[in-house]
């Protein structure tokens, strides 16, 4: 009877790098190597920029480039005599890291927080602040408005009117889905203010479907999130929505 030759075991890869290991490995991958050590997601809308070290934005934006460079030649562009398209990878990967994906690789922006001294408690909203995001799916263009409505109680925390739109800024600069984005809003917004209520409201135009596929340019989708005394109370939601002025036809 023949004899059974055990297979050798695999070796599993090896999680930790030296220094020197890593500096040779493409940014993208030291950056994702400690994303994973770290137990940490980076889907499309996470913000990663703890992960991310002095100097290798620059270094990131060239390797986007590069990958951007390939793209355009698979799509049988001729990016050597097409003046036209000659600067389109490293003009891309600009836009993509510092502009309209900002919000994934840079922290966020400083915010003051004042005690609420005279103790207000009424209704207060903020809005129309513009969105510019980015549909995951299809990475085209989401615009939009955004409106915030606050009940503070006396030991919420203020913040200046234009941090608002800073924030909003911030979790809106990544790709992402407009129902998550209006949650992730106002799950930053609720630990900052501490209000008894928040509300947001979202309207935008998704470009996913006015760019291609039904490419249908008059739907708008509009969602909110409502906690708090807006949860729970019919006449304050009300209220608040009352006050929001809808797109004009």
């Amino acid at each position: 009877m023949a004899k059974t030759v055990p297979l050798p075991e695999s070796t599993p890869p090896r999680l930790l790098r030296s220094e020197e290991e890593l500096a040779s490995m493409p940014v993208s991958e030291r950056i994702r190597y400690r994303l994973v050590c770290a137990d940490k997601r980076f889907h499309a809308n996470d913000n990663i920029a703890d992960f991310v070290r002095e100097g290798e934005l620059p270094e990131l934006k060239k390797e986007v480039q590069a990958k951007l460079e390939e793209l355009l030649r698979a799509l049988v562009i001729d990016t050597e005599s097409d003046h036209n398209t000659q600067e389109t990878a490293k003009r891309v990967a600009k836009m993509y890291i510092d502009e309209v994906f900002r919000g994934r690789f840079h922290p966020m922006p400083s915010v003051t927080e004042f005690p609420n001294a005279e103790r207000l408690n009424e209704l207060m909203i903020v809005g129309p602040i513009t969105v510019r995001s980015a549909c995951s799916h299809h990475l085209c263009p989401i615009f939009g408005k955004v409106w915030i409505g606050l009940l503070p109680n006396e030991h919420s925390n203020l913040i200046g009117l234009s941090k608002y739109a800073r924030i909003t800024d911030w979790i809106m600069s990544r790709p992402q889905i407009q129902e998550e984005a209006v949650t992730m809003l106002a799950n930053e917004l609720q630990e900052r203010v501490r209000p008894d209520g928040l509300a947001i409201v979202m309207e935008a135009d998704h470009f996913c479907m006015h760019w291609r596929g039904v490419k249908d340019t008059d739907s708008a989708m509009v969602n909110s999130v409502m906690r708090g005394a807006f949860l729970k109370d019919p006449n304050l939601r009300r209220e608040f929505l009352s006050l929001l002025p809808r797109k004009q036809d």
